[in-house]
Parts: structure tokens; C-alpha cells; sequence
């Protein structure tokens, strides 16, 4: 069996003195796309936020490629785009001047790119105006469009479907199943029940594993 990108061991996740999960172990391997499910205070965003090294377990220990996160984080950043439940985006910078922002960060695009990638999540025409002008669905759509510009294997998504309309979900879908195809890796939470899974999909129930 190869060995997996990123996986949990014992993992136990404790919050305000009450356990939402222990002992959780998965494994992450390049095709994967595993859905985070389970009711409100489960415990979903507390792990993708673990998964990403900006929580510390109660117990256990998260590894990238059979190492302990901590001592890898410098090599985490550079595979994980993470997009959270806000979009994260500022009002008063454009669609494009909040999405050079965010690439600099770690892998800055040029202009044709970032035009290219508002073009492709549905924007095109709204590139310059302030994103404190536009719906929630089209700032939403302005995080998203990160997946068209960086690569990066890992995808961690809190919630990505929130204030999409039905052809926006549509592509999202098609977007995540294909970065899987070609080897990409997503962890998701989302109480949307997907139409388009690849072939490495899967699902956790954090209900059923309440401490």
C-alpha cells in the first residue's frame, strides 16, 4: 500500500472540556477526497483546522508524508491551498487586487491569470469593482477562483458550496472530482450531497464517532 500524503494517528480533538472525537486515524492518499459530515458542534471545522497545523490536538498527532506535521509545516504550506467557511476576502480590495493578495502569499499569478480564473468561477466584468459591491455568492466565487490559479496537491474546503447557485455547485463539483483525477487530493465539509464523486471518494461521519 503506498504510503499516504497525510494521515491522522489517535487524533483526539477537545473543545470548551468536551471531547468532540478521539482515537480518529485516516489516511490521505493522491485521488482522495474525503467529506466531512456530521451534525453542528461534531467537530468538522475543528478537524479540517487540524489537518491544516492551525490547531493542536488534545491528543494524537497529525503526519505529512510519515512526519509529524509540526516538523514539516514550511513543506505543508507549500501543498495546501485552504479556503475556510468566511470567504476570506477583503471589501474594499477588488475581486483581483484580493486574489493577487492571497497568491503572494505563497505562489504570487500574474494578471492574465487571475482574469482567466475570475472568467472561469463566472466574474468576468467584475474584476475591478470592490468586492463589498457584490452578492455573497460572487465573493464566495472570488475564494474559489484560488482553485483555478494554484495548483497545489491538497485542497482543505469549510463549507465551499455556501451561497452558490445550482450552476455554480455544478462546476465546483466537476472542478474538485477532476483536481482528484489527476492525482489532487480534497477534504471537504459541506451538508451538500455531491452528484459528481471520483472514484477516491469517501465519507466521515464525526457523528458516530462522539466521544
Amino acid at each position: 500500500m503506498s504510503s499516504p500524503f497525510l494521515e491522522t494517528v489517535a487524533l483526539t480533538c477537545e473543545r470548551d472540556w468536551r471531547v468532540l472525537f478521539e482515537g480518529l486515524e485516516l489516511r490521505l492518499l493522491p485521488g482522495d477526497m474525503l467529506q466531512v459530515v456530521g451534525p453542528n458542534g461534531s467537530g468538522k471545522t475543528s478537524l479540517l483546522r487540524l489537518l491544516c497545523g492551525l490547531m493542536q490536538p488534545t491528543a494524537g498527532e497529525v503526519r505529512l508524508q510519515g512526519e509529524p506535521l509540526a516538523a514539516r509545516r514550511g513543506e505543508l504550506a507549500r501543498n495546501l491551498l485552504w479556503i475556510g467557511h468566511a470567504a476570506g476576502i477583503k471589501g474594499l480590495l477588488t475581486p483581483e487586487e484580493n486574489l493577487a493578495w492571497l497568491c503572494a502569499l505563497h505562489q504570487p499569478a500574474d494578471h492574465e491569470a487571475i482574469r482567466q480564473a475570475l472568467t472561469a468561477v463566472g466574474l468576468r466584468g467584475f474584476e475591478d469593482v470592490p468586492c463589498h459591491t457584490l452578492s455573497a455568492g460572487q465573493q464566495r466565487r472570488v475564494a474559489l477562483a484560488r482553485l483555478y490559479l494554484q495548483a497545489p496537491p491538497l485542497w482543505i474546503l469549510d463549507e465551499p458550496f455556501t451561497a452558490l447557485d445550482k450552476q455554480g455547485v455544478a462546476q465546483l463539483e466537476s472542478h474538485l472530482a477532476q483536481h482528484c483525477l489527476q492525482g489532487g487530493m480534497v477534504v471537504l465539509t459541506t451538508h451538500h450531497s455531491l452528484d459528481e464523486k471520483p472514484a477516491g471518494y469517501r465519507e466521515l461521519d464525526l457523528g458516530q464517532r462522539a466521544a
